[in-house]
């Protein structure tokens, strides 16, 4: 262990127990200037928000914005400039901390094939690789950038609405997507294929795209599959009705049981997925859980759907060790019906869902029965927690689900809405635009963010970390110091977290590690194990929170690894760049 990480202030105050009040509150600090289509957040103060190309109030550089750092400290927002349209892009933080946005669509100009009355100056964003540098937005920064290469950095291929994920290398691997917008994926618009960044040379492909069938037999609804890397070191990857485990080592693709009921998990049937927490107790056994989505045909053409179709209430899990795959998926139900949800890890462990409609389908201007040009209708405006702790009920499938004391919003969060949980711990929300460009029809384009503060914020007695290290290499022993110790009765607990990336219901990388640890009576230490390996958590940065009685104290981050970058290899980036086109 590094002394030289900590500085160690010794608290002897007595820790009296939490009182919490009962009930959450909700409040609307601030603007995000453009749309929140796509949020991280990036430093202890500050949430990046990416949208697409469209008319927004921002401005940067003398042409509208359409992406901006939002501060949570004074609740502003600045523009950040993008080269290329990032509609529908997702995002990973590499092993280093920086940040990249995988993807988007075709470049929007005014030669008389679009709607735009004013040139915005953008290009092909289809093959993007954005990176974004978190030093280079602090508030002394005179103006922030995404950097964007594409002669140098790009994808192997054209891809609108893919997911990604980061590897236990610190690498990122992306997951389908299609060659263009459209409301329902098909073979000629299928882009049925992953690839590595930074490139591989890996299983035959160096540096190219690896097919594979899984993308291919999920068709027709199988954009934004939900993916996640498992403590096994492989990935799950969730689509359709569909899931697999893929090995991308060996590139093997291993089937799972289907999602039950025939309902269909991912766009434009938009479900969320996550991963429940991992504990060392159980030998970090990994359940995938899945809410909501829709149980209409796939192959369906457009006009026999309808905004008023009723989306899916269940929520099913599957625990990914043989016994629990032999077992299959099991069933719950959520108070609402929901389209486009949000699901969002608490430090407590406890999940917290968000946002969407009962009815319909993501996306604008393809069904019947549009609400402005939403194709879903009935916003869902109560949040609902699940708390995994609470034994399962065959008689009562619901029984997991609370919204007792969680307040009500007065906005619709329909497509293109985000969620994420904050350092504060609190759950930052926002974005809803299902429209062309910005609009004030029913469901009109949303800047205002809303604040979810779960009753532990207001805790007087919060644990507060007074140091904490500032990078944890794996399967070390480290030292976390509270300003007051806890009462030798507390249970005490160490969560290390990952908040994602949020876009589409999507929320790539969000992860819960509950590390081993124990406390020190008085003098108020807390000791901790790092997580064995980037198995368990992928290296790249963190969020270490310490749990006091069921009250989570305010996240620190912290780099898990060495911060290194990934690996790379020149000969297969090099490959790639002479096997693929410049977008």
């Amino acid at each position: 262990m590094q002394l030289s990480l900590f500085f160690f202030v010794l608290a002897t105050a007595t820790f009296a127990r939490p009182q919490r009040r009962t009930t959450w509150s909700l409040t609307q600090p601030g603007t995000t200037g453009v749309a929140a289509m796509q949020i991280v957040v990036v430093s202890e103060t500050q949430i990046l928000i990416v949208d697409k190309v469209q008319h927004n109030p921002l401005t940067i550089n003398g042409h509208v914005a359409w992406s901006s750092i939002y501060s949570l400290t004074n609740n502003t927002v600045r523009p950040v400039d993008v080269q290329t349209n990032s509609f529908c892009a997702s995002g990973n933080f590499l092993s280093n901390g920086t940040l990249v946005n995988i993807g988007g669509n075709l470049a929007i100009f005014t030669n008389g094939t679009t709607q735009y009355p004013q040139p915005i100056p953008n290009t092909n964003g289809l093959q993007g690789l954005r990176h974004f540098y978190v030093d280079q937005c602090t508030d002394s920064a005179s103006q922030c950038a995404f950097y964007e290469s594409p002669n140098r950095i790009r994808l192997t291929s054209w891809r609108w609405y893919p997911s990604s994920l980061r590897l236990q290398d610190g690498s990122v691997l992306v997951v389908g997507g299609s060659l263009t917008g459209a409301f329902m994926s098909n073979s000629s618009l299928d882009n049925p294929t992953m690839e590595f960044y930074p490139p591989k040379a890996l299983n035959g492909f160096n540096g190219t795209a690896i097919p594979s069938p899984f993308l291919v037999d999920t068709l027709n609804a199988n954009l934004f599959p939900i993916t996640y890397l498992l403590p096994s070191g492989q990935v799950f990857i969730a689509a359709n009705t569909m899931a697999m485990i893929y090995n991308w080592q060996t590139n093997t693709e291993t089937r799972l049981p289907n999602i039950p009921n025939g309902v269909r998990v991912t766009y434009p049937m938009t479900g969320t997925g996550l991963l429940l927490p991992l504990r060392p107790s159980n030998n970090y056994e990994a359940t995938v859980m899945i809410c909501g989505g829709q149980a209409r045909s796939d192959t369906a053409a457009p006009s026999s759907y309808s905004a008023l179709d009723t989306a899916s209430s269940q929520c099913a899990s599957i625990t990914l060790t043989t016994a629990g795959i032999a077992q299959g998926w099991i069933v719950e139900t959520m108070p609402d019906a929901r389209i486009m949800p949000d699901a969002v890890l608490l430090p407590t462990g406890k999940v917290l869902i968000a946002n969407g409609g009962k009815s319909g389908y993501a996306g604008y201007g393809n069904v019947q029965n549009q609400v402005g040009a939403s194709n879903a209708a009935n916003p869902v405006y109560t949040p609902v927690l699940y708390d995994p702790n609470i034994a399962l009920n065959a008689s009562n499938p619901s029984a997991r689900f609370s919204s007792v004391g969680l307040p009500t919003s007065s906005i619709a969060r329909m497509y293109h809405s985000v969620a994420t949980l904050t350092p504060n711990g609190e759950i930052w929300i926002a974005g809803s635009s299902p429209s062309l460009d910005v609009t004030n029809v029913t469901f009109a384009t949303e800047y205002r963010a809303e604040i979810l503060s779960p009753d532990y914020v207001s805790v007087t007695t919060r644990p507060i970390i007074t140091s904490a290290p500032s990078i944890m290499a794996f399967n070390q022993s480290y030292t976390i110091q509270l300003q007051t110790a806890p009462p030798a009765t507390s249970t005490v607990e160490v969560a290390l977290m990952d908040f994602g990336f949020s876009t589409h219901s999507v929320h790539m990388d969000m992860r819960h590690v509950e590390l081993v640890s124990s406390s020190v009576p008085v003098v108020g230490p807390v000791h901790i194990d790092s997580p064995p390996n980037g198995n368990i958590f992928p290296p790249g940065p963190g969020w270490l929170f310490v749990i006091v009685d069921g009250v989570p104290s305010k996240g620190v981050r912290v780099m898990v690894g060495t911060g290194a970058s990934p690996p790379v290899d020149l000969g297969a980036w090099a490959h790639m760049l002479a096997s693929t086109r410049n977008p």
